[in-house]
């Protein structure tokens, strides 16, 4: 059979129900030789499509799922809208889920229910940034000294707060810098690097001075 006869259709019996094509592509597949490994790929992409789709699915959904996420955790060790130095991690045991040793770290659980809040934090020698997550550990702002300058002050408040301001008044980067949040609770995030094992305790006294309260 030569491979003109291979891609000849013939017709088929009148009365003969007509093959969809899907069939006849797979007809196709197996009369050509060479075609063959198609036959395989396709329906391994499609597995590989839909497990890629089932992890990343999964990733974003672990936060908002799981029963002790980090602001649940961090609940237990400190109070709402205050800035609170995190204990230094151990291989044993560490505030929050793979905390990097080389970084000072201080939180404030933030509720955004009554007032806004100043968050003000000093810069330190080598790198101090600000993150900021919602209470399912979804993060929406995040700032370092290298934009913020010596000092990182900012305020955060809600839709409602922030609407609430009087339209006059004047909101710059350079003078005042507001951050709008998308939950009532949350987390700051404040971390600063370490580049020295001897400086550790100074950095700590520095991060000690930031501070998470209420908005005058």
């Amino acid at each position: 059979m030569s491979l003109f006869d291979t891609f000849t259709l013939r017709p088929s019996h009148p009365n003969a129900p007509r093959a969809g094509l899907g069939h006849r592509f797979g007809a196709l597949l197996g009369r050509v030789p060479w075609l063959w490994p198609l036959r395989l790929m396709v329906p391994l992409a499609m597995v590989l499509v839909l497990a890629a789709i089932a992890h990343i699915v999964s990733i974003l959904a672990m936060p908002a799922l799981a029963e002790r996420n980090a602001f649940a955790r961090l609940s237990e060790i400190t109070d709402a809208n205050v800035m609170t130095l995190l204990p230094e991690p151990t291989p044993q045991q560490a505030a929050l889920p793979m905390m990097d040793p080389a970084f000072v770290s201080a939180v404030c659980l933030f509720d955004l229910t009554e007032h806004p809040l100043k968050v003000r934090v000093p810069a330190t020698a080598d790198y101090t940034s600000v993150s900021f997550y919602t209470d399912e550990i979804l993060p929406f702002y995040a700032l370092s000294d290298q934009a913020a300058g010596k000092v990182i002050e900012l305020d955060l408040m809600n839709a409602d707060q922030k609407a609430a301001l009087p339209e006059d008044e004047e909101i710059t980067a350079a003078d005042r810098l507001v951050i709008e949040a998308p939950s009532q609770e949350g987390i700051v995030l404040v971390r600063a690097f370490v580049r020295d094992r001897s400086l550790r305790a100074k950095v700590r006294r520095e991060l000690a001075a930031a501070t998470c309260a209420r908005a005058e």
